[in-house]
């Protein structure tokens, strides 16, 4: 449900605009404030999401050069949920001077963080280990040693990716989601559209027993970016999902001069191989004064607290030695 501003001259700017009756896919969870609203005897589904759908990637959200136009959408989009009583709208994975205008106009200003590794002009993988403290560079060299020696690692990418691997892609993604989560959100024939559409933007990076494939990944690259999208293995293997999906990549983007590797959203553990916390923005305009109040105080205590670990952790648990003293 596009929402679209236009003048004598054409359209001006565009916000994407999905009504949703769950909020499976988001990573900004909401739950909490649906359970609560529902207890409370209201109906949360359906709201308005503006958001990159399954997607965890910081971005524009408001599709316009113009900040007059920008602030015609939201002041639309707020009206239009009042008109069609629904409990709210939510922009998600917003970048932080759009984020920064939604909260002048009196949405609500969320922050969370996600772990992202940055290529230091890094010339090998090596140059990024010898920037890591001992013990770090001491874990990782085992873990890379003890998925080497009974794997081969191979990077596919471009004309080089066929049918047959967004079939196993899938299916590994399928595994995984059947041992923790259920079914997965993308079907088999959204890899055949993104292989179409943006093949020469899609890197895969699959692990081989002999002639078999029993593991891979897949990601994207971006404007200076490598954003780790999804995974799955057909058989536990230690250590390989770092390898697959944190190892790999980086040295893929040391090798290509890629900038920064994204690679989604939670998990901690890619702390100690070299990913910092960086934080991640949403607004939310939520109809109901008294759920808006509530959720207002604590999206201000939230805000807070992600502070305040995200500078907690880059201080006393990043993997990077220290620098010496000037």
């Amino acid at each position: 449900m596009h929402l679209s501003v236009s003048d004598g001259d054409g359209i001006k700017g565009v916000m994407p605009l999905y009504l949703k009756h769950h909020s499976q896919g988001e990573y900004v969870f909401d739950h909490g404030w649906a359970e609560a609203y529902e207890r409370a005897g209201g109906h949360y589904y359906p709201k308005l999401l503006c958001a990159v759908p399954f997607t965890p990637v910081s971005g524009i959200r408001l599709l316009s050069h113009d900040p007059q136009v920008r602030t015609a959408m939201l002041a639309a989009v707020k009206q239009i949920c009042d008109q069609n009583q629904l409990s709210s709208v939510h922009i998600i994975f917003a970048n932080e001077s759009q984020w920064r205008e939604m909260g002048d106009l009196g949405f609500l200003l969320r922050k969370d963080k996600q772990f992202w590794w940055e290529n230091s002009a890094y010339a090998t993988f090596d140059d990024f280990l010898n920037a890591l403290s001992a013990n770090r560079r001491k874990v990782i060299k085992r873990e890379r040693r003890e998925v080497l020696a009974l794997l081969q690692i191979k990077t596919i990418l471009g004309a080089d990716i066929k049918e047959t691997h967004m079939d196993q892609i899938y299916d590994f993604i399928c595994a995984t989601y059947d041992k923790k989560w259920g079914a997965p959100y993308l079907t088999r024939e959204f890899f055949t559209q993104i292989l179409a559409k943006m093949r020469d933007k899609i890197v895969l990076f699959f692990a081989y027993d002999g002639e078999e494939a029993i593991a891979g990944a897949i990601n994207f690259i971006g404007d200076n970016v490598l954003y780790g999208r999804q995974w799955g293995c057909l058989r536990d293997v230690p250590f390989l999902h770092f390898e697959l999906c944190y190892y790999q990549a980086i040295e893929f983007a040391i090798a290509n001069g890629i900038g920064r590797v994204e690679a989604g959203t939670q998990g901690q553990h890619k702390l100690s191989r070299g990913y910092l916390p960086h934080t991640t923005y949403s607004a939310h305009y939520i109809r109901d004064v008294g759920l808006r109040n509530a959720v207002a105080n604590f999206l201000e205590k939230e805000r807070d607290a992600v502070e305040n670990h995200i500078v907690t952790l880059r201080e006393n648990a990043s993997p990077f030695r220290q620098k010496d003293p000037l």
